[in-house]
């Protein structure tokens, strides 16, 4: 290429119309850079997602198919049939199948309001049993729930609300469910915060303790009712290669009879191929939102290119007079269409980078995979289509140019 005569005319073109030609190669910069940013968006949201669902690769999540909506006595509270959690049965059922390849956490939740000082929040409040919280959870400052008023606080809401370890949170919404036994009183309401959750962001296991608080299973019972009524029951499991094994077993000890509830088993692997899914059909979408404006940016291209043609009329009619071969004046304008790609690929590339890069920590907050192959992989990949899509909106001016009759051309003012 370079060394062509007919190259070197398509460098002077540009270089006389360079305003023009730079204009025209914005549209793709835009494209490109619209391409690679949503592709890389998209990439690292999911890489995110996966690492930190491999974190939680090992658990296994129970739930019942009647799930109910609030614990019993609540306003909004709804459920299928009187028994729409997990009971004691299933869950006797569960350890036995499980046995020693794993351990077997049983807890309820709700979303319920609170109090603390002045400040009202909302979250999901779950009861454990106490001695079950070190094997799910890390408190990052303070001990674990030793009384039956204590609770442990995410650090997302301890943050948000200003909370600390020794600060007492009131339940706002604990006198609208009516105790279920004599242990429950008015003062209950009122819990004593003992420590901070670490983060665990998005898991396999639902269980978003980042903005929760964690009380002891006597005290969300005696507030909430529901007593064996697990809400959902995660089990453990010792070693990862074990699970199919285990949700076997788990599988033919509580679904063998069809006619009354049976219990959803999944896994990190069949959430992460769902959420999977769904960011990948949120990614092409974006990447279908970046076309558009390399279409734009195509009619630009060829709308310079037609004036390129227009303007070198008499110069196509001097080339082909003189024994000029219609594909080398073809190529002449094809090596225009391909520099203006150059410069707007090379320019959509670093901006890519930078602005991808920007749009990657604003929006999730991380750039822990940004170089990654897979992410950094989108911006070649923008470069490249817009490169095409420069190279084809000069295919008709092109073979316009080729197809002159040179005499015509020469008589062109």
């Amino acid at each position: 290429m370079i060394g062509d005569i007919f190259f070197e005319l398509s460098v002077r073109s540009v270089k006389l119309n360079f305003t023009r030609s730079l204009l025209a190669s914005i549209g793709i910069v835009i494209g490109v850079v619209a391409i690679s940013t949503m592709g890389m968006l998209g990439t690292n949201m999911s890489l995110q997602v996966e690492d930190q669902l491999s974190a939680s690769a090992n658990t296994i999540v129970i739930t019942a198919d009647a799930i109910r909506m609030g614990p019993p006595g609540m306003s909004g509270s709804s459920s299928s049939s009187s028994s729409s959690g997990i009971s004691k049965t299933q869950l006797n059922k569960i350890r036995t199948a499980v046995g020693e390849n794993g351990t077997v956490i049983p807890l309820y939740s709700t979303s319920t309001q609170f109090t603390s000082g002045n400040i009202q929040g909302r979250g999901t409040i779950y009861g454990m049993n106490p001695s079950d919280v070190n094997e799910f959870l890390t408190i990052g400052n303070g001990t674990n729930i030793a009384g039956i008023n204590e609770a442990l606080v995410g650090l997302t809401l301890a943050t948000s609300m200003g909370i600390d370890v020794g600060d007492r949170i009131k339940i706002s919404s604990a006198s609208e469910g009516p105790p279920t036994n004599n242990t429950a009183s008015a003062s209950r309401a009122t819990i004593t915060v003992v420590g901070i959750i670490d983060p665990r962001g998005t898991t396999s296991d639902s269980v978003s303790t980042d903005n929760g608080i964690v009380v002891s299973k006597e005290w969300y019972t005696a507030q909430y009712g529901g007593k064996d009524q697990y809400t959902q029951v995660n089990v453990l499991a010792n070693e990862v290669d074990q699970i199919d094994e285990i949700e076997e077993q788990i599988e033919s000890a509580v679904n063998t009879d069809k006619k009354k509830q049976s219990l959803r088993i999944s896994d990190a692997s069949s959430q992460l191929d769902t959420i999977s899914s769904t960011l990948e059909t949120l990614t092409l979408f974006c990447l279908a939102i970046g076309g558009i404006s390399l279409v734009v940016a195509a009619v630009s291209i060829f709308n310079v290119m037609m004036m390129s043609v227009n303007e070198r009329v008499q110069e196509i009619g001097i080339l082909l007079s003189i024994g000029t071969e219609t594909g080398e004046v073809r190529r002449m304008f094809l090596y225009e269409a391909f520099i203006l790609g150059i410069l707007g690929a090379g320019l959509g590339g670093l901006m890519s980078v930078v602005i991808g890069y920007s749009v990657v920590d604003a929006m999730i907050g991380t750039t822990e995979f940004f170089f990654m192959p897979a992410s950094i992989l989108y911006v070649p990949i923008g470069m490249i289509v817009g490169l095409v899509v420069c190279v084809i909106s000069g295919l008709y001016p092109a073979w316009r140019a080729s197809n002159m009759d040179p005499i015509d051309a020469l008589r062109n003012d």
